[in-house]
């Protein structure tokens, strides 16, 4: 097998684990190759002929490789190795590592499907100018700097659902359902399901707080005033956007796949563990 690792290079453990990953290479006789995981340019170039792309890091590290492996289109299925704190994208911790890698290079893992969210910028509402971004999260258009509220017309395949006065609406897949639309209210999905979670952030006297929607429907989201207001696109890449301005977000065809090792914690085991969410 030929592994791939991603690592944040501002972290020190990171680094320690690197090491580690590249001496438990050499005495697998197993190839390997390793970039910072911020470098998307690189990232992208070690994809092809690469069976597994280990992350070392934590959830925003493990965004950066995702949105790496999405942009190319690469079938390459993601690792991640926590060294955060939280580290819900994670299927494992530092410790585990050489005993989790020596699983993976047995065939001694399941693959897991994670939707896609495309979010495409629509200039004045129109297609000329349009700009999509790829999100494993969330696209929420939010209220910038301001604190003044938003307002914003929110319609599904060009059916009307809600205007909102609000800080923002967000748009998540169900990966990011534990995220910022949780803490918004929206509901938890389980994470392999293809749906789109719509929710809004603080919204006045409005009796819809969140919706889901099906995959194969377009969201759509029009900002009708606002004082200053962008959408993120998980949290990482941040847009200006005018009034006027459209944000079309839909589920993207290829999914990004994980790596779950035999003996990783299931979704709801680790969001009690993680989160305190549920009853013991």
């Amino acid at each position: 097998m030929r592994f791939g690792f991603a690592f944040n290079p501002t972290i020190p453990a990171a680094l320690d684990l690197r090491e580690r990953a590249r001496r438990w290479c050499e005495e697998a006789g197993v190839e390997r190759w390793d970039v910072a995981a911020a470098d998307p340019e690189r990232l992208i170039a070690g994809l092809p002929g690469t069976d597994v792309l280990v992350v070392l890091g934590g959830d925003g590290t493990l965004l950066q490789a995702a949105h790496a492996v999405a942009a190319a289109e690469a079938d390459v299925p993601i690792l991640g190795v926590n060294l955060g704190k939280v580290g819900f994208l994670s299927k494992a911790e530092a410790h585990e590592l050489e005993r989790v890698l020596s699983r993976v290079l047995e065939g001694d893992y399941e693959l897991e499907d994670r939707m896609v969210l495309e979010a495409r910028v629509l200039p004045g509402g129109r297609e000329t100018g349009a700009r999509p971004y790829v999100a494993l999260n969330d696209a929420a258009i939010v209220r910038a700097r301001e604190a003044r509220v938003v307002r914003l017309e929110v319609s599904i395949d060009g059916s009307h659902m809600a205007t909102y006065v609000a800080d923002g609406v967000i748009v998540s897949t169900p990966t990011g359902s534990t995220g910022y639309s949780f803490s918004a209210g929206g509901p938890i999905l389980d994470p392999t399901s293809r749906n789109l979670v719509v929710t809004s952030v603080a919204a006045y006297l409005s009796a819809v707080r969140s919706v889901v929607v099906g995959p194969r429907h377009t969201v759509r989201v029009q900002v009708l005033a606002a004082f200053d207001v962008l959408v993120s696109i998980d949290g990482h890449e941040d847009v200006l956007l005018n009034v006027g301005d459209v944000v079309e977000v839909r589920a993207r065809q290829r999914p990004v796949r994980f790596v779950e090792p035999r003996g990783a914690p299931a979704f709801w085991d680790l969001l009690r563990e993680k989160a305190q969410l549920l009853p013991s």
